[in-house]
């Protein structure tokens, strides 16, 4: 097992690197805004239109979020072994058909098949295995990419909630579904095909033959990588940091919008403060990007677990006015923004930089099974107690858990140093 890597000092991306970068991120904004954070903006009408319950609806979303928890690992697998251009493209247009199914769909059973569907395409299309690529791709220069990549793609829900809204409120929900199908079959498909053509893994290869020895060990060398990590104290801490905050972040995003809505905010409210998210995201990457190597992953991390401590405390604590709206939403962007950096480059910081994708899979793995579970377990919540407060409370907890685990993880590693 390699060492743990200290923070990349490289110089910046080329010509290419910047190619790739772009265009990868607009994919990820594309992908976020259609495939994740439309969700719960399709919860109330669907409820109006079809009779379903809160709790039947985000079901379906347990259902997705737990298989593409269970696909993280092989998804990081055949990316190691640079499969990316095939996994990627064919997670687009899985994304793109089981939107256009959703549309013509009347059947909860139905709803709830292409949800598990839904599933492998969100495994095959969101940020892990983008990040994968880049860690691959980009060599000593990942930390750069990936900052640059989520510029673009925490501008998703900034873009994607409003244009998803005016849809549905033009158009009606089902049609709203199959413009969304239609972005991912021709924009982010397209992407995937073209920029992760295969000649550009064989001239990396070509490049640096030894690098492509790894991405053939057999699988028994993978499994001594991780018994070697699970014997470290730091690897459980940072397990269930991410675990609970996982669980945290589902729960809370896939019911903010109704949460706020029985808090008697308008809809244009709520969409003004929810589009503040994104730009907030941005803001926070781009202070960590200013910093370059001053602020390890490992301390960015401590902060932002102990501002998402305080944001949930005001959330749960303070009347929900359309200020506290947009300061919760502004508090919670920056946070959440920061973390995606740190989600992404805290392994090779902390754990190892050995196999990126494979191990970026294993502990993404519980993690999506923790925020599969959360949206449905705070709906049972919400119909058993009448409310969100109890849901709330929860929440507080949940975020002030994962920032003590984090904090262990970092003074682990400090003390194995």
């Amino acid at each position: 097992m390699t060492a743990p890597a200290k923070p990349s000092s490289a110089a910046g991306l080329d010509r290419q690197g910047w190619i790739l970068v772009l265009t990868l991120a607009s994919a990820q904004l594309v992908s976020w805004g259609s495939l994740f954070y439309s969700f719960s903006l399709f919860v109330v009408p669907m409820e109006q239109d079809l009779g379903w319950s809160r709790a039947s609806i985000n079901g379906a979303l347990s259902i997705g979020l737990l298989v593409s928890g269970l696909t993280a690992l092989p998804v990081g697998i055949a990316i190691d072994r640079g499969r990316a251009r095939l996994v990627m493209t064919i997670g687009s247009l899985l994304g793109a058909a089981v939107l256009a199914i959703w549309a013509v769909t009347d059947s909860i059973f139905v709803f709830y098949a292409i949800w598990a569907l839904m599933g492998m395409a969100l495994a095959s299309t969101l940020y892990e295995p983008a990040f994968a690529v880049l860690a691959v791709r980009l060599g000593t220069r990942y930390r750069s990419g990936i900052t640059a990549m989520t510029l673009i793609g925490g501008l998703a829900s900034t873009a994607f909630i409003p244009l998803t809204q005016l849809m549905i409120e033009l158009w009606g929900w089902r049609e709203a579904l199959v413009g969304l199908a239609l972005w991912n079959l021709l924009f982010c498909a397209t992407i995937h095909l073209v920029v992760l053509r295969d000649p550009a893994r064989k001239a990396a290869r070509q490049k640096d033959v030894a690098e492509a020895a790894p991405a053939a060990k057999p699988a028994g060398a993978g499994k001594a990588l991780m018994r070697q990590l699970m014997a470290l104290p730091r690897f459980w801490a940072l397990l269930m940091a991410f675990v609970l905050y996982s669980a945290l972040i589902a729960a809370l995003l896939f019911h903010l919008v109704p949460m706020m809505i029985g808090r008697g905010l308008p809809m244009a409210a709520i969409i003004g403060a929810m589009s503040v998210i994104g730009p907030m995201q941005v803001a926070g990457r781009i202070v960590l990007m200013s910093l370059g190597g001053r602020m390890s992953s490992a301390v960015a991390g401590r902060v932002v677990f102990s501002l998402m401590v305080l944001a949930m405390a005001l959330l749960w604590l303070v009347p929900t006015t359309a200020a506290l709206a947009i300061g919760f939403c502004a508090l919670y962007g920056a946070a959440n923004g920061v973390m995606t950096i740190v989600r992404a480059t805290i392994v090779p910081e902390l754990l190892t930089s050995e196999a990126y994708a494979t191990v970026n899979g294993a502990m993404y793995m519980p993690a999506t099974v923790a925020k599969a579970i959360a949206p449905f377990v705070a709906a049972l919540l919400w119909e058993w107690s009448g409310g969100y407060d109890l849901v709330l409370m929860v929440l507080v907890v949940l975020a002030a858990l994962s920032a003590v685990a984090f904090w262990l993880a970092g003074t682990s590693a400090r003390a194995a140093e």
